[in-house]
């Protein structure tokens, strides 16, 4: 089908957003709504912004992004830091640029910390205090960071139940802004998602398998299928650099910190591929958790018969009305 909506003056054109958990098919789906709609791809994605991350972050190749080119891809060096801010900034900058050109962005990825931060504006959180995180870091020397996730459960179950036991990074933070303001996390985030801060109508979507182990199952092929297309050799290729450390954001992405540790000698090739999958389905459910807690989300199973075309009659008909 061919899209029918009409819309007229910048102000007025939508964004949408296409949210879903790793290997749902996000990226398959944009490409086909693209061949219909006035729509020019951004992704949101934070592994890749990062040039030389192709396999492990599920880029598009180049003969797909010549047919299909997405704005925020290899923006950046793995030896930087990629800030949700910077995120926002690029975004707000591209989604111009879109509107500018008479056509419609549609943001799509699974880093829903970035998809928030544009929608909902960044939290006003307390900076961090290095007193507080030394204070932090010794009681965790002492009971371990899953006895720090314990406690975090006491204060915040609800960031808890979103923050996994061995994330320590988050685990220090959530606790940090608990120290420092003596109110949840999780609350303080929540004020920020009462309105919208976007100045554009938003049309949020997501595509997931309805079943969760058919999610589990297409992780599993698609992990090992980027072993065998070169993803040991691509992150040989950045150990070889001398550059970059397993402590940088880059490099800290699921699956690239497991290939790492395999050319590291810590792990052998078979616990390289466990480990993998088990984090990447650990991805995917704290990106249903996140997807739970949004509202306006209009949800299809990826597994749907004619889904592009179902999501195309939904556009037709919501921007039509705009």
């Amino acid at each position: 089908m061919e899209f029918s909506g009409q819309v007229s003056g910048h102000d007025e054109l939508p964004v949408v957003v296409l949210m879903g958990p790793t290997a749902s098919g996000k990226t398959e789906l944009a490409i086909k709504l693209q061949q219909h709609l006035p729509l020019d791809i951004i992704s949101v994605d934070s592994v890749m912004v990062y040039r030389g991350m192709d396999i492990g972050s599920a880029k598009p190749d180049a003969d797909t992004l010549l047919r299909a080119p997405h704005r925020l891809i290899d923006i950046r060096d793995p030896v930087e830091v990629y800030s949700a801010a910077e995120f926002c900034a690029d975004a707000r900058r591209e989604i111009q640029a879109v509107h500018a050109a008479g056509r419609i962005p549609l943001l799509t990825g699974g880093t829903m910390l970035y998809f928030r931060a544009l929608l909902y504006g960044l939290s006003e959180l307390p900076t961090a205090d290095a007193a507080t995180r030394k204070k932090l870091e010794v009681e965790a020397q002492e009971i371990g960071w899953a006895g720090m996730h314990q406690r975090l459960s006491e204060v915040d179950p609800r960031a808890a139940q979103r923050i996994h036991p061995n994330d320590s990074q988050r685990i220090q933070r959530a606790l940090e802004v608990y120290e420092l303001t003596g109110l949840p996390l999780s609350s303080l985030q929540q004020q920020d998602r009462d309105r919208l801060v976007l100045p554009h109508p938003v049309i949020k979507l997501a595509v997931a398998p309805a079943q969760r182990s058919v999610l589990h199952q297409r992780i599993d092929v698609r992990f090992r299928q980027m072993m065998e297309q070169g993803w040991v050799a691509e992150v040989e290729a950045l150990m070889a650099r001398g550059d970059l450390d397993p402590g940088m954001p880059s490099i800290r992405a699921v699956g690239y910190r497991q290939v790492w540790e395999l050319l590291s000698g810590r792990i052998d090739y078979t616990n390289t591929v466990e480990k993998g999958i088990i984090a990447t389905r650990q991805l995917a459910k704290r990106q249903f958790t996140w997807m739970r807690s949004e509202t306006g989300l209009h949800c299809f199973d990826s597994l749907t018969p004619d889904l592009d075309n179902k999501v195309l009659d939904l556009l037709d008909s919501v921007i039509g009305k705009q």
